[in-house]
């Protein structure tokens, strides 16, 4: 209480400790407008993730047979349409899957995967043209320049492995008999560069809008009764947010996986068979679960495919479950509390979604909510984390700072090597 009553000293004392690098030496107006802008550009790309998931669910992601890095526009004559369509009807979708469609309706799905690439090329515009005006006015730092970098990189190797994706699916099938699809070995890896691209987002927005760790360093702050009184009250809750922390880590990371394994899903189209909940085929483990030999079958078997997302979507509700009653109990900061209470609602409400999409066969609205759930879910958990860091990171945690650009910029640059040598 006596915390809440000393709010405009505990908001002095904090913007005292705001001097994380992202953000020193900005005026807080600039630091403010940065974080907008970073902060839309994030809703920019969970935007172009459901809008990937209407995509794939509407099987129009096989539409456009060739990539151009600048972009194209669509055909706009009747002489056009029909030369784009012939290169359609040559590719093992059409004939195998859609020998049926005419041209009016091929204009849907193209139409659909022309905005996901178009939408993806005007978020490089929304991210570049800003960078470079903040950049000319001196309101990048080096520590944000570096980040930005890192996520320009991050964005153009998403364009690349988005096509590598595609590329699988415009290949012949091994079974002849088969429904085209790409390859769910790439989805993942697409899916896994869309949220990493999130999370950094979402993270330096975080990091911008709230430079300084929730209530940190105020115990050496303390001058008189008062302020002894906040330090003693943040000593606390720093060591309840430390509590808390070691749960939240791994429960960020089963989260991660459980929504990587949904690509899986997705990329077997493994949510249209076994569509009863909780046993499938009447039992729990089917007998279809051995499908194949050996790792392949955790990842190419739709039943493995399906109890292995199943298994790993009750784990995160219980996880995040009992790291909501253990929340409960301890003297959390109140930002804290607040997304700790959001990520369990935000969980219960995935989980739901989830299977009526499961018993209800995968519609394509319930199928693209379910796929914005699992990012909600995940800014969520991102938050909360956010909001329990500490004041002072260990060394493990600094020098994994560190080693995190250049890694990603030598990933980045073997992507980009792999997809302009494929034949």
């Amino acid at each position: 209480m006596l915390l809440l009553q000393q709010r405009p000293v505990v908001q002095q004392l904090l913007l005292q400790q705001a001097s994380l690098a992202l953000s020193r030496g900005l005026p807080e107006s600039a630091r403010k407008a940065l974080a907008w802008w970073l902060g839309g550009c994030s809703a920019w790309v969970a935007s172009m993730v459901v809008l990937g998931g209407f995509t794939r669910l509407t099987r129009s992601g096989l539409s456009m047979t060739d990539w151009k890095f600048t972009g194209e526009r669509p055909p706009i004559s009747r002489e056009e349409w029909a030369a784009e369509f012939a290169k359609y009807q040559a590719s093992p979708e059409f004939r195998l899957a859609h020998s049926h469609m005419g041209v009016e309706e091929f204009k849907f799905i193209y139409f659909m995967e022309w905005a996901h690439r178009m939408w993806g090329r005007f978020l490089g515009v929304a991210f570049a043209a800003p960078a470079a005006y903040f950049a000319a006015r001196g309101r990048i730092n080096g520590p944000l320049g570096r980040r930005l970098g890192l996520l320009f990189l991050m964005g153009g190797a998403q364009g690349l492995v988005g096509w590598w994706m595609v590329r699988s699916g415009l290949q012949e099938p091994e079974n002849k008999h088969a429904v085209p699809r790409v390859s769910p070995y790439r989805l993942a890896a697409h899916l896994t560069s869309a949220f990493a691209i999130y999370a950094t987002l979402v993270w330096t927005t975080l990091d911008l809008a709230r430079p300084a760790p929730l209530l940190s360093g105020l115990a050496a702050k303390a001058t008189d009764a008062a302020h002894a009184a906040i330090a003693a009250a943040a000593k606390q809750q720093a060591a309840a947010a430390a509590a808390l922390r070691t749960r939240v880590l791994p429960l960020s990371l089963l989260v991660g996986v459980t929504a990587i394994s949904g690509a899986f899903v997705a990329g077997m189209d493994a949510g249209r068979a076994f569509n009863t909940f909780p046993l499938m085929n009447g039992q729990l483990i089917p007998d279809e679960y051995w499908g194949l030999p050996g790792i392949r079958n955790a990842f190419e078997n739709t039943a493995a495919v399906q109890l292995h997302h199943r298994a790993l979507a009750l784990s995160t509700l219980a996880a995040v479950a009992a790291t909501w009653a253990a929340g409960r109990r301890l003297p959390l900061p109140g930002p804290a509390r607040i997304a700790l209470n959001v990520t369990m609602g935000f969980t219960a409400a995935q989980v739901t979604l989830g299977i009526t999409t499961l018993l209800t066969y995968v519609p394509v609205s319930l199928g693209a909510a379910h796929q914005a759930g699992a990012l909600a879910l995940f800014t969520a958990v991102l938050t909360l984390m956010h909001s329990l860091r500490p004041a002072n990171p260990s060394a493990a945690a600094l020098a994994v700072s560190r080693l995190a650009p250049p890694v990603a910029v030598v990933a980045t640059a073997a992507i980009a090597t792999a997809v302009t040598q494929m034949n």
